[in-house]
């Protein structure tokens, strides 16, 4: 039997971090299955699933809580994900906007999707100079799922309406 473990690691970013997690978990029996890691202010971030057989689960777990003394902060999520759900019904949809930077653009967005019951599934997000000194802009982009009962429209209508507010240049199409 497999165990599942999602986890955050987070330290002083510097080369070879992930090779030092990758080796803890491969010297553990451990099989990286995603990730998704970047360099935010300094610091490297990550968020990764991997699995194990369950008898080297707690091995490699203690083997994990080792790193904090190199400075790499893990935290382990959910060390069980053996429960598998219901596949849903609906569509994926992307959604991407960019717009003068100012506080609150993403809880605007992000409530209307809540409001939707659409779940955000990827979200990436950054600040940049706007072109010819115009200040900066925030662009993010998302990929979210739909379910079936939600009608696509109603989701985009409301996006619209607040992005006339945001001030803020909004695309939303289906992924197909």
């Amino acid at each position: 039997m497999l165990a599942n473990l999602v986890m955050t690691v987070i330290g002083n970013d510097r080369p070879g971090l992930v090779r030092t997690v990758a080796a803890c978990v491969a010297d553990h029996g451990g099989n990286w299955l995603e990730s998704r890691m970047c360099r935010l202010g300094g610091q490297f971030a990550g968020l990764l699933r991997v699995e194990v057989a369950a008898e080297r689960r707690d091995e490699l777990l203690q083997a994990l809580r080792g790193l904090d003394h190199g400075g790499l902060q893990v935290t382990v999520h959910s060390e069980t994900g053996d429960e598998i759900s219901p596949a849903k019904s609906g569509a994926v949809a992307l959604l991407e906007l960019v717009g003068n930077d100012r506080p609150g653009i993403l809880r605007s967005v992000s409530s209307v999707l809540a409001a939707h019951g659409v779940n955000v599934e990827e979200l990436a997000s950054e600040r940049m100079p706007a072109p010819h000194g115009g200040g900066t802009l925030f662009q993010a982009r998302a990929t979210v799922f739909v379910p079936a009962e939600v009608h696509f429209a109603d989701v985009r209508a409301d996006l619209e309406k607040i992005a006339a507010d945001l001030m803020v240049d909004l695309k939303w199409e289906s992924a197909k």
